[in-house]
């Protein structure tokens, strides 16, 4: 039985590492295994930029990989935890009944999708907001190069 609080939480939490896919899935599941790769390249951007700098070009693209990688899971934590007991047991719990306590909602859930709110839009808007600062800053000093 897939509950659906513990796949919310495990969205949250261990979702940019793909571990509620394979909770959902199974091991089998290809997006769970590809999960990681943008959460590494988001990881390896900010040690670009601890090592060369806000200057790094590479790092303005691979940061905002990790924080939309994390905006993305914790969407997907809320979607999991606002669905209707009647839809999560259909859907992941085929064999129970519609009504069947796995995918009932209590405070847990709720705190998951509070929780996935403040800090899912919180790493989409500054995702958002490194990558266009640094666009623009650039986009300035090129300008300055050309007039001179």
């Amino acid at each position: 039985m897939k509950n659906k609080t513990i796949a919310a939480w495990l969205t949250f939490l261990g979702g940019p590492l793909g571990l509620h896919r394979f909770y959902l899935f199974g091991l089998n599941d290809t997006l769970g295994w590809l999960l990681p790769i943008p959460t590494a390249l988001g990881l390896y951007g900010i040690e670009r930029v601890q090592e060369n700098g806000l200057d790094d070009m590479a790092s303005w693209w691979l940061i905002p990989m990790l924080g939309f990688t994390i905006a993305a899971c914790a969407l997907n934590a809320i979607v999991y935890a606002l669905m209707t007991p009647e839809v999560w047991n259909a859907k992941f719990n085929p064999v129970a009944n519609s009504d069947d306590p796995a995918g009932q909602t209590n405070w847990g859930t709720i705190g998951a999708i509070v929780v996935s709110l403040m800090i899912g839009a919180t790493a989409l808007m500054s995702s958002i907001v490194f990558s266009g600062q640094r666009y623009f800053e650039y986009q300035i000093e090129e300008a300055q190069k050309i007039s001179q």
